[in-house]
C-alpha cells in the first residue's frame, strides 16, 4: 500500500485522503494512519507544487552547476553537501557518479546573479575544487509532467 499512495500523491498531491482511499479500495483511517507514518519518517518530506514559471512574468533562470569537491575525512560529501544545500538559491544537490561529484540546481533572477553565486559563495569553498556552469533555457518535462501544450507528434509517418 505503501508504493500505491506515494505513486498517487507523487503525480497529484492534492488528492484527499477519502480520494487515495476510494482509488486503492481501502478505508480512510487507514489511509491517514499511513501518511502520518510516511511523513513521520521522513519518506514524505513534503508537497511542492509544480509550477511553469515560464508563464509567469517574473525573470528567473535555472542554472545547473557540476561540481568537483575533496571529500573530508571522516564525513565524505555530507558536509559539503550541508553547507551548500542551506543556500536559499539552491533548489536540488545531488551527489553524482562520473566526471564531477555534486549536481547543484540553482534558481535565480538573472544570469548576473547566478554569476555571482558561483563566484562568491560556491567556488570560494575550501573543498571545492572546480566548477561547471550550464544554463536552461527551455524546460519541457519536469516531475514527470509535461510544462508545454501537447503538440501532434510531428514525426513522419513512414509505412512499407
Amino acid at each position: 500500500m505503501e508504493t500505491k499512495i506515494l505513486k498517487a500523491i507523487d503525480q497529484n498531491s492534492k488528492l484527499s485522503v477519502k480520494e487515495l482511499a476510494e482509488m486503492l479500495g481501502e478505508s480512510e483511517e487507514k489511509i491517514k494512519a499511513e501518511i502520518e507514518r510516511l511523513e513521520k519518517e521522513r519518506i514524505i518530506c513534503g508537497y511542492p507544487t509544480l509550477i511553469n514559471w515560464d508563464k509567469v512574468e517574473e525573470e528567473r533562470v535555472t542554472a545547473l552547476i557540476e561540481v568537483k569537491v575533496t571529500p573530508q575525512r571522516g564525513m565524505g560529501f555530507d558536509r559539503i553537501a550541508e553547507r551548500i544545500y542551506k543556500f536559499d538559491e539552491v533548489e536540488a544537490l545531488y551527489l553524482m557518479s562520473g566526471g564531477f561529484d555534486l549536481s547543484v540546481t540553482i534558481v535565480g533572477k538573472t544570469l548576473k546573479e547566478v554569476a555571482e553565486f558561483v563566484a562568491h559563495k560556491l567556488a570560494p569553498m575550501e573543498a571545492v575544487v572546480s566548477t561547471s556552469t550550464s544554463f536552461v533555457l527551455k524546460k519541457y518535462k519536469q516531475h514527470g509532467l509535461t510544462l508545454i501544450g501537447e503538440n501532434e507528434d510531428e514525426r513522419m509517418l513512414i509505412t512499407p
